[in-house]
């Protein structure tokens, strides 16, 4: 390449430079990294429970106690299937409960039975035999006969 043309090329590379040359030498901050790790938003998750109305209103009734407490809904080897459910009254929630709030009555599902519970609806029966919390769950792959225990796949 001649001397002329090698002089014009350089100046055609310097005039789409969108930086003076002073400008580019000098030393530019680094985007600063948020503190906090990224979250990812999945989309929609299946709901952990849901509270049937006639539910909301039994658990209001034995929430509405001079000490306030809590309920937490688990799963406990039991029966002849494997499972059954349990709730129990706490103080206060552990670290990995699952706090669900529905009509202002707040439950825990504890950390253990959430792949066990998830997607269930708790419900509450009141017949003329008995009085008892239910729960219409699709995980379940085999329930024994009187319906106390089952187990999920």
């Amino acid at each position: 390449m001649a001397p002329q043309q090698q002089s014009q090329a350089t100046q055609q590379e310097q005039s789409k430079v969108s930086l003076p040359e002073g400008e580019a030498q000098k030393s530019q901050a680094a985007p600063i990294k948020s503190a906090r790790p990224r979250r990812y938003n999945f989309g929609p998750r299946k709901a952990t429970i849901k509270i049937s109305q006639s539910a909301v209103e039994h658990l209001r009734d034995l929430l509405d106690q001079p000490e306030p407490k809590l309920i937490r809904i688990g799963t406990r080897a039991k029966g002849c299937s494997g499972l059954a459910y349990h709730l129990e009254y706490t103080d206060k929630p552990s670290k990995l409960d699952e706090v669900v709030e529905q009509d202002g009555v707040k439950v825990l599902i504890d950390n253990k039975a959430l792949l066990n519970i998830i997607g269930s609806e708790m419900d509450w029966l009141d017949d003329k035999l008995n009085q008892r919390f239910i729960f219409k769950n699709p995980n379940i792959t085999e329930q024994c006969g009187c319906g106390e225990s089952f187990s999920v796949s």
